[in-house]
């Protein structure tokens, strides 16, 4: 019985340890975030970048009620992804929108991870959409820094309708730069999806600075007036064909487990 009473204190100063580690950790992820957070508003880059991320409203545009963020990465051991982390919760306050409307996925996120986004109030999805999140009539931020072509055009099929992409901003990869990058044929076969809306997306790039070339290189906020969608003939809008990627040999793309 003197044996048992002992293993169960052990296990239970044990289990305590293991909560203070757990927490030391989490303040330690929570203080290099605000460090970051304090660096890119001493830097500057964040006021420069406002112009680029208020882009999108006009005074009449309707404002964002939630946000999906995809493809984060390990933010507790990498500075680029712990700027991104810091951008972001930097941009729902600027703009108004609650950490609780905004949900985040990425299947490398480690439990310590989840723990922290958590104690900032933000939610995990409990899924892998594989990109494909509708923005169920709402109007809704989607961040997306340096995620593959596969996932924004899931994005778009999702919202296939003048009315859903009136409602969804992307701040991401550039489209401009996809199109640069991606050959015509390839584009049109593998990404549909962004092939048919390049023409009537408007796009503004994060201004360059050199303390965050690497974190938000190549990073656009893009949107899709309505006005714009509408141009288009009624053939775009027909074809809803889930993508499939079968025939792309470098697929970057957050694949559902089997």
């Amino acid at each position: 019985a003197a044996r048992g009473r002992r293993r169960r204190r052990r296990g239970r100063a044990q289990a305590v340890e293991e909560e203070e580690e757990e927490g030391a950790v989490t303040g330690a992820v929570l203080r290099r975030l605000r460090e970051a957070r304090d660096d890119l508003l001493s830097s500057g880059f964040w006021a420069a970048s406002a112009g680029a991320v208020r882009a999108p409203w006009d005074g009449s545009t309707e404002p964002f009620t939630r946000c999906v963020c995809y493809g984060l990465g390990r933010f507790s051991g990498c500075p680029l992804a712990r700027e991104q982390l810091a951008f972001l919760l930097l941009l729902l306050e600027d703009l108004g929108v609650p950490p609780g409307r905004c949900s985040l996925f990425d299947p490398v996120f480690s439990a310590g991870e989840a723990a922290v986004l958590q104690e900032l109030g933000l939610q995990l999805l409990s899924e892998n959409e594989e990109g494909k999140h509708s923005t169920e009539g709402s109007a809704t931020l989607f961040y997306m820094v340096h995620c593959g072509n596969a996932l924004y055009n899931n994005l778009l099929w999702r919202n296939w309708a003048p009315g859903a992409l009136s409602k969804m901003v992307i701040i991401g990869n550039s489209f401009k730069g996809i199109d640069e990058r991606v050959l015509p044929r390839i584009l049109k076969r593998d990404y549909s999806y962004l092939a048919k809306v390049l023409e009537v997306t408007e796009e503004v790039a994060l201004p360059s600075h050199p303390q965050y070339l690497d974190t938000f290189s190549d990073t656009s906020v893009h949107w899709f007036p309505l006005e714009k969608l509408k141009e288009l003939s009624p053939e775009v809008w027909d074809s809803v064909e889930e993508p499939r990627y079968q025939d792309c040999d470098n697929l970057e793309i957050i694949r559902r487990e089997e």
